[in-house]
């Protein structure tokens, strides 16, 4: 038990960054660095810093951190801890999921707050869905349809600013079908035209929802600078077969 809820822990604090709409692989990640056998300072406190995020979704305070690393330090130590982990894991899923409701109530009311702000840019329409659209380039070209595969260029952003995802990241735009990204994504792009540019701002209903996403906090309100490239060119609907001619009478 020890050891899984170690792993658990390593892991979620480990996680990659989020890719926002997934339909682009990401980049190949450098070859890891040569780490000797006696790890720097600094590679240690990383570690630190990345365990300590695998705990966020606790929101412990200070005087409740203190205990936490009391029993990291004398686990770490090989000291005695007294402590069943199978007797307390009933009590640490209750309280993850007591936390995890605080931290979604306080997601979503920024939310709502970072939207109400955005929807005061000029320009800005705010749409049925909750979806705030606003063009920032007028497009001249057509406009996609749900059938339709695009390529665009992108930027998300979580409401404070921290971006999750750019499709500058990868060599030229990213593409994908209307149809198959977030429903904010879908309503969006059909509003856009070849060459234009807009800003979606997301609630989570019409995002990742109440679960969120690798680097996107659940409830999270999404902003997306996006840029319509190019609608892809469906290929040519195959002729139906031609009927046999008949042969050509013998001599």
């Amino acid at each position: 038990m020890k050891r899984t809820l170690a792993l658990a822990a390593v892991v979620a604090a480990l996680s990659s960054p989020l890719q926002a709409q997934g339909t682009a692989p990401s980049p190949q990640p450098p070859p890891s660095p040569a780490v000797s056998e006696v790890p720097d300072e600094a590679t240690l406190y990383a570690l630190g810093v990345s365990v300590a995020k695998g705990l966020a979704g606790f929101s412990l305070t200070p005087s409740e951190a203190a205990p936490v690393m009391k029993g990291i330090a004398d686990a770490l130590a090989g000291k005695p801890t007294n402590v069943d982990l199978e007797a307390a894991l009933p009590k640490l899923r209750a309280l993850a999921k007591a936390r995890a409701s605080v931290l979604l109530e306080k997601e979503k009311v920024r939310g709502k707050a970072f939207r109400d702000e955005a929807a005061k840019a000029p320009g800005a329409v705010v749409l049925p869905s909750g979806l705030v659209y606003q063009e920032t380039q007028a497009g001249s070209g057509q406009a996609p349809s749900p059938k339709d595969t695009v390529k665009v260029k992108y930027r998300g952003t979580l409401v404070d600013g921290t971006e999750f995802d750019s499709s500058a990241k990868r060599p030229g735009p990213a593409s994908f079908g209307v149809n198959r990204v977030i429903p904010c994504w879908s309503e969006g792009l059909q509003k856009m035209k070849v060459g234009g540019k807009a800003r979606l701002v997301c609630p989570s209903d019409i995002a990742y929802g109440d679960r969120g996403h690798t680097g996107i906090p659940p409830g999270a309100t999404l902003a997306f600078d996006v840029e319509l490239v190019e609608i892809v060119p469906q290929p040519p609907a195959e002729a139906p077969n031609a009927p046999a001619q008949s042969p050509a009478p013998q001599r």
